[in-house]
């Protein structure tokens, strides 16, 4: 079967997109945060870890420390503890510990709105900046997971299982300001219908979009 060309990808991509607004419109980030600071440690700590169990930790973690200045004066050790169940923990909690002295000594404690500025973060790569950058500065980015590769691959908009390259072939399909929602949509629709190793393709909305539906 001969390759799609990206011109059949950009009338397929809006088909799905249109679908997956209608089965989930109330699509959005499900971290819990009350800042930008609190987005971009939840995301920290979510990676090899699912929102739900990341949800669970932040909330008396933020209760406790709100912000950047307070982890400044924890140790590594001490932020480990508390973020232990999140898994990895000795590797986040230096990162925390790293961007929070960051943000206070270049940024006064603010949260920079640049992709430049936020990879320079101890800990932060495309993939976080993409979050708080979508998700606080609404400035638009296609956040790259495991839900994102797995789904992108299966609907044969990709064949790179690289975040990066992902990224920058689905910012080829997708409308620019869709580029955030995208990422929330195949989310959802992975945890309800495209589960990882059992997906339900008879009940999936994108079905006849799909070159892997059974």
């Amino acid at each position: 079967m001969p390759a799609e060309s990206l011109k059949r990808k950009r009338l397929r991509m809006p088909e799905v997109l249109s679908l997956l607004k209608l089965e989930y419109p109330d699509s959005k980030c499900s971290l819990n945060y009350n800042s930008p600071f609190q987005l971009l440690v939840a995301t920290v700590l979510s990676a090899q870890c699912t929102d739900e169990r990341v949800n669970k930790v932040v909330v008396p973690l933020f209760e406790k420390y709100p912000t950047p200045e307070d982890f400044t004066h924890l140790t590594i050790a001490e932020i480990g503890k508390e973020i232990y169940s999140t898994g990895f923990y000795n590797n986040k909690a230096k990162s925390i510990k790293g961007l929070s002295h960051a943000l206070v000594d270049e940024y006064g404690g603010e949260v920079p709105g640049t992709m430049d500025a936020l990879v320079k973060l101890p800990g932060v790569g495309r993939k976080t900046a993409n979050v708080v950058l979508g998700n606080i500065f609404d400035v638009p980015g296609v956040v790259v997971d495991t839900h994102v590769t797995r789904i992108t691959n299966l609907l044969g908009f990709t064949k790179s299982k690289n975040a990066v390259v992902i990224e920058r072939e689905l910012e080829k399909i997708i409308e620019e300001k869709d580029w955030t929602l995208f990422t929330h949509l195949i989310i959802d629709h992975g945890r309800a219908i495209c589960v990882a190793n059992r997906p339900n393709c008879t009940e999936c909305s994108i079905s006849s979009f799909c070159p892997s539906s059974t």
